[in-house]
């Protein structure tokens, strides 16, 4: 036998035998960030007065999304979302947060972008805010209260009730996380601790009485309850950076890496630390963002120290629009939601349209730049295309994968029926091309009024035009009836769709 033949044979065969962890695939690290606007990042909007030059670079070596959206105004469903590819609404909570004493929120067999990365060879790890319920273990005389309705998903444990020194029975770990160091929920909510694969970093014996500005639910604002002796405040952004980093250090090149870095900030409380203070232009939140973006380069740093670079996809985003009233926007003059209207919460833009970068050496163009509307959802389903999984656990009904996008090879997310956004208290908003149609008026969220009724011959809902209105002013319904009932019938079906093969038939 002709000794090249042979030659290509034994390369055949390694290559088609060689461990799963050798095969040479992108690390991949997602930095989630929390409350950020689309226009507290300089280059969505020149105007702020918010410098972010680490994540304008990410955007310069990169693609930037223009049209991207988190699945829900809020924080809980927007991470439900993110791991699992399927919208907020479908979850055991369709509507809502979850606190820190919280029951978990992912079912235990539920696939997840993590489980569908460690099944195939990578080390996964999840260094920041869960904010998704954990299993924390009720005391013995209080167990049976656990899975009714006094201590449900939609009902916080009694912290008295809970053996905190018993390690938890669902943790990242139950959900794909080789190692996870995570605060488990908002840093204004109680308890006020680290959770390292799944057992508390250091017990809850101390109380804080929180903390309420005259400001509101803003500033240095927290919540009263539970607390490790040494927890800071003011170190919770560096602590989650330094271990992030060292996560990064410890990768050896034997098998990829997945980083679910989701961020505690710039959510309340804003406490920026020494450095920042008064660097924006836009008080404390504005200096907190900043430290944020600081943050982000010291990440940028590790992957350039190590040689990592051109073999990590950044993914850069937030959860969900900005807290910022008007009279934030009149006193700094300094729009958070940029051109959009609303804030947090809301079914208008502002609560859902968020910055979204993707740097990948090799794979992405350089300072490139897509007009195709993505949410947030679609994480699961361009990671197993990137990794050529076709398994029918990771098809879930809501994602769809952006990599031809990512590539350059086309301006919209292929098979995507439309966009749906969930408001704070419920409202549903669906999205195909220029029109977007909200069931009910008002808000739907934090911006005044939230929600009221129409009055008799008044619509039931709103109507944009986001091409010739992207402010979101000239209610269309009345005027466009058959457009309004095209979009709740496609509304309609997308939340009755069971699988992703029905909800693409109704394009």
């Amino acid at each position: 036998m002709h000794k090249s033949f042979l030659l290509t044979l034994m390369v055949l065969f390694i290559v088609q035998h060689q461990p799963l962890a050798q095969i040479k695939r992108p690390n991949i690290i997602y930095i989630l960030t929390d409350d950020l606007g689309y226009g507290d990042v300089k280059v969505y909007n020149k105007q702020g007065k918010i410098n972010t030059p680490n994540i304008d670079k990410l955007a310069k070596q990169g693609m930037r999304f223009t049209d991207a959206h988190s699945p829900s105004g809020v924080c809980t469903p927007t991470r439900y979302s993110i791991m699992t590819g399927r919208y907020p609404w479908r979850s055991q909570r369709p509507v809502g947060v979850l606190n820190g004493f919280s029951r978990p929120l992912m079912e235990n067999d539920r696939a997840t972008v993590a489980s569908l990365l460690k099944e195939n060879g990578y080390n996964t790890a999840v260094v920041g805010k869960w904010h998704l319920g954990l299993g924390w273990v009720p005391k013995r005389e209080y167990a049976h209260l656990l899975g009714n309705k006094r201590y449900g998903i939609d009902a916080e444990m009694n912290p008295d009730h809970v053996d905190l020194a018993a390690p938890m029975t669902v943790s990242p770990k139950t959900n794909g996380f080789d190692y996870s160091y995570v605060l488990p929920a908002s840093l204004d909510m109680q308890p006020y601790c680290y959770v390292e694969n799944g057992k508390l970093v250091e017990p809850l014996t101390s109380f804080t009485p929180g903390k309420k500005p005259d400001t509101g639910y803003a500033g240095a604002f927290w919540r009263p309850g539970l607390m490790s002796p040494s927890f800071d405040f003011f170190d919770v952004l560096p602590g989650f950076t330094r271990k992030a980093n060292q996560f990064i250090q410890l990768q050896t090149n034997q098998k990829p890496f997945f980083l679910y870095l989701p961020m505690p900030a710039p959510h309340t409380p804003w406490m920026p630390i020494t450095g920042f203070v008064g660097t924006s232009g836009a008080g404390e939140y504005g200096d907190y963002v900043q430290q944020v973006d600081a943050s982000v380069g010291e990440i940028m740093r590790t992957l350039d120290s190590m040689g990592l670079s051109n073999s990590t996809m950044v993914v850069f985003t937030s959860d969900n629009g900005p807290y910022w009233r008007d009279d934030y926007v009149s006193k700094f003059q300094h729009k958070s939601a940029g051109p959009w209207r609303g804030m947090k919460g809301d079914a208008f833009e502002g609560g859902h349209r968020v910055p979204f970068i993707v740097r990948w050496p090799g794979t992405i163009k350089a300072g490139s730049t897509t007009p195709a509307t993505t949410t947030l959802a679609n994480l699961m389903a361009t990671v197993a295309e990137i990794l050529g999984i076709a398994e029918e656990k990771y098809r879930t009904e809501d994602s769809y994968s952006i990599l031809s996008v990512l590539k350059g090879k086309s301006a919209i997310v292929e098979d995507q029926p439309a966009v749906v956004h969930s408001s704070s208290i419920g409202y549903f908003a669906i999205r195909k091309g220029n029109w977007k149609l909200i069931e009910g008026l008002g808000s739907g969220g934090f911006t005044v009024p939230k929600q009221f009724k129409a009055k008799p011959g008044e619509p039931l809902g709103q109507l944009y035009n986001l091409a010739k209105d992207p402010h979101e002013d000239n209610n269309l319904y009345a005027k466009f009836p058959e457009k309004a009932l095209e979009l709740t019938n496609m509304l309609n079906q997308i939340r009755n769709a069971q699988s992703k093969t029905i909800a693409v038939q109704i394009k």
